[in-house]
Order: C-alpha cells, then structure tokens, then sequence
C-alpha cells in the first residue's frame, strides 16, 4: 500500500506555502503562536518561520515518523518544535487552549483523501465514526455520509480555535463550503471567512476545484463567505452564504432575482430513466439493428425500445437521437412479468442478461420486480419534455420533442419537465431560456460541486413568477386552464397504447431539439 495514498499526501510546494504565509499575514497580522496540525515535510512552518522570525512560536505535528524526521532536519535553523503524534487522537480543545497565547494561527494542508477512499486502503488513518454530518435516515446510509478527511479535521480545529484565532487550510473548494454550512447550521457565522483559488493541478498535478481556507474563531450573525479569484484579496470575488437554510452560491445575484424563488406547484422536475446496467439497456442503432453496449445485436421487439438523450448529449448541445434505451416498466413497482407475454424475445434477453442485472448493486433494486427501472412514470413518456443535464456548469435547457411518434427518454443524470403539447413545451422554452431564470439558477448552483445541477435547485424557480417578470403570464395561465387532469391521463395511455414502431435514429435528427 502507498503511505502517499493512505495518507493523502500532498506535499506543498514552498513556493505555494510562502505566497499562502504572506496573504495570512496581511489578513491576520503576526500571530503568538504557529501550529501546523498535519506538518509533514514542515513547509508552512518554514514559511512562517521566514516570514515572522522569532516573535511566535512553533509547533508541527505530523503521524509520519520519516517526514518527523525529515522536518525536524530541514527546520534546524528555526525554533521550531516538531512531534509525532496522530491528529486524531489529539485533545484539540485542551491544546489550542494556551494561557497567554490569544492569536493563535492553524494553518498547512490536511488530507485530500475520504473516509471512504481509506476505508477501501484498510488504513487506521481514520476519524473515530461518528455521524458528524447530522445526516438520517438514507442519507447517513448511502454516499451522502462520505466525507473528506479534511472536512472531519477543519471542523474540529475551528470547534477549538480561540476567538482571537484564525485558521488558513489548504483544501478542496467543496470542503470548505461543507465546513462552512456546518458551521453556519449548528452555531452561526464565522468571521472573516473566505476561500482564496489556488491552481490545483498546477501545485498538485490534480484536477480539482482548491483553495486556501481561512476563518477567525470569532462567532457572527453573518453566514457568509467571500471567494476570491486569485492568493490576492485585491482579486475578483463574490460572496456565497445561507440564506433560509440552504446555500446559495452568488448573494449578489441572488437577492436580485429572489422574486423567482418559490418553486411551482403545476411543474414539476423529474430525473430521468436509472438503470444501472448500460451495457445491456442501452443501443446504439444500425439500420434497424440494436447493438449493445456487449456488440451484441439485440433481437427484441420494439414495444419496450425508446430514444435516448444522454448527459453528455445535452450538455454538449448534440441534438441527434444516437441511443436507444430498453423501458421496462411505465411506473416504478410495475410487474415485469407481462413482458414474458407481450414481448417474448425482449424477456429471453433479459433472461439471458440477467446476471448483470441482477448483480446491480444499489440498494433501490432490493425486493423490486425483476429487471426494474427507476426514475419512470408517465410522466417518462410525456411527448414533449425540456429537459437539462445534471452535470455540466452551464445552465442550459433542451427543447425535445417526440420522435417519429415516440416519447424520447433522457438518463439519470438528467432533469426534465414533461409537457402536454409542443405549445407548452415551447411556452416553457422561452421562460427557461430567459435571462433571469438562467441567472437566478446561476447563483444557486456551485460549477465544483460533482453534480451542479440537481432537482432541488430547479425546482425553486417560480415558472409563475418569472412569467410575470417576462410579461407571459396570461400565456401560462391559459396552458394551465386548457386541458383537464383527465385529458392529461388519456394522453398518458394513448400515447401507450397506441401500436409501436420502428425508428430511425439519423430521421429524428430532422427534428433536432432546440437549446438555450
């Protein structure tokens, strides 16, 4: 095993460390004390060291007997005290607690590594468990309670930082937000907080959204943060902050569109089709072949087939139809039995694949029908859909229409609105593509998080209210008033019902979505 990986090391250069030191001290001024929590090769202490000379003192602690060593050699020439000790099983209230030392600096580079990552290692390098997140329920079961180690680590030190103290950390942008809203959500503002970019991959050769953290101990009824572009508070910058509990990431933008917050009780937001199995489910076309993700031909009736939009489709703006997906419920919880009758040969291939789906291994397949979906409904098969992908920063909508008679279905990675009539649909267009509704979903969204769009930020929007902002309002109340639920429902199970056919992915092309 690698001590490298095990401990997510990722030494920071000196030249990183002294421009951090220098920003620190123009924020901070000269602190008493210095103390580098995960010192590893020492380069913060040696930064500060340079910086402020003999006024503080200095601690480093560090797990890695090699680096202990190693420090302690380089920072000969400096008063500075290095220990071998774990971080985790250090007193952090009682040793940030020091009689006369009031301005008291944590600063360095925790971890970039999850609980899960070392979980998976077999390190002991690990947290005591416990649900510091407060997450219930699912949510403390599933992916949503992996956490990084850093995260873990900042939240302690900031718990015992004295109020006259402050804290600087390298870490990833995403850390610093979870640190942030913890902090908001359970005991208030912190004073000072801000998040200063650094080029990850430049200092670290990683692909990840980082920066240099710092905070004061000092409590405030402000929960709010600035980031700046640049180690420069004279950069470019914005604020990010908690507004009722929820994060929003540009405060600025926010409060001028926050008219439009209020969400909609006629539209609704839906994922797409999930199934785990895209090998087998999903088919790419020729002629009137379905071949698979194996290669394999398909040879399965068309009852069950519709067309596919991936992610990367609409993030890409590629508006051909190039997949095709296997549906094999209309709701979730449908028996998939029936399909042994009405499509004989698209059971046989089920069977014949069933060991890949029945290994799936979410939970959500667990005492389901055999061979199920999820995020489907009839909604799933509504004609018309605007849809948008979950995953790229940019805020852009997809008009899609049927194709060739067909409802065209979108991954899990996707949001759609279903739509009664092309003129809904394009009503919906306009609003969504408007100004204000990409701005107000712009200072909610957060392009670093791994999934910057997701059904909780759309369905904040007021499709009313922005309606009336664009003078459409009268448009959007006609559309509600002119077709019943139970017209809704008819065109559900005509659009089922009705006899299927083939299509021609290169012919839907004819009839490219439109996007904004």
């Amino acid at each position: 095993m690698s001590d490298k990986k095990e401990f997510g090391d990722f030494q920071t250069p000196e030249s990183l460390a002294t421009r951090s030191v220098a920003l620190v001290a123009e924020i901070f001024g000269t602190p008493d004390l210095v103390i580098e929590p995960t010192a590893g090769l020492g380069a913060f202490l040696k930064a500060s060291a340079t910086r402020w000379g003999h006024k503080p003192e200095y601690q480093g602690y560090e797990i890695n007997r090699e680096y202990v060593d190693a420090a302690r050699k380089n920072l000969s020439q400096f008063a500075v005290q290095i220990l071998h000790r774990d971080f985790f099983t250090e007193d952090w209230k009682s040793n940030l607690a020091r009689p006369g030392k009031k301005r008291i600096l944590v600063i360095g580079n925790p971890p970039w590594v999850t609980n899960s990552d070392l979980g998976q290692l077999g390190s002991n390098n690990l947290p005591t468990k416990t649900n510091f997140q407060g997450l219930r329920g699912f949510d403390a079961r599933t992916g949503k309670s992996n956490f990084d180690i850093s995260e873990w680590m900042l939240v302690r030190l900031i718990e015992a930082l004295p109020p006259d103290g402050a804290i600087a950390m390298l870490c990833k942008t995403m850390t610093a937000r979870k640190v942030l809203r913890h902090f908001w959500k359970t005991y208030g503002g912190l004073q000072g907080s801000s998040l200063f970019h650094i080029d990850a991959k430049a200092e670290f050769d990683v692909a990840v959204d980082a920066c240099l953290f710092f905070t004061s101990g000092k409590r405030t009824t402000e929960r709010l943060a600035t980031v700046h572009t640049d180690l420069d508070t004279a950069s470019a910058s914005t604020r990010f902050g908690l507004v009722d509990g929820t994060l929003v990431s540009n405060l600025d933008a926010y409060r001028a569109h926050k008219s439009l917050d209020g969400g909609s009780s006629t539209y609704t937001w839906r994922s797409g089709v999930k199934h785990d199995a895209g090998t087998v489910m999903e088919f790419t076309r020729d002629g009137h072949k379905l071949i698979n993700g194996l290669g394999e031909q398909a040879n399965i009736e068309e009852d069950y087939v519709f067309p596919l939009l991936k992610s990367s489709d609409l993030g890409n703006g590629r508006t051909t139809i190039r997949k095709a997906v296997l549906v094999t419920q209309r709701h979730t919880g449908d028996d998939t039995a029936e399909i042994q009758q009405r499509a004989p040969k698209t059971w046989r291939y089920l069977t014949r694949h069933a060991g890949a789906l029945d290994d799936r291994k979410s939970s959500i397949y667990e005492n389901r029908p055999r061979f199920s979906v999820f995020g489907i409904g009839p909604y799933s098969f509504a004609p018309w859909k605007i849809a948008i992908s979950g995953l790229y920063k940019n805020i852009s909508f997809v008009l899609v229409p049927p194709c060739h008679g067909r409802p065209v279905m979108v991954d899990d990675t996707c949001y759609f609105i279903p739509c009664r009539s092309q003129e809904e649909a394009e009503l919906l267009f306009q609003l969504l593509a408007s100004a204000p509704a990409k701005e107000f979903l712009k200072s909610l969204v957060f392009p670093d998080s791994k999934r910057p769009i997701t059904a909780d930020v759309l369905r904040r929007l007021s499709f009313v209210e922005l309606a009336r902002e664009l003078g459409k309002l009268e448009e959007l109340q006609k559309l509600g008033h002119s077709d019943s639920a139970t017209e809704w429902r008819k065109t559900q199970m005509s659009l089922l019902m009705e006899p299927t056919h083939k299509y021609r992915t290169s012919r839907c092309s004819q009839r490219a979505p439109a996007r904004a």
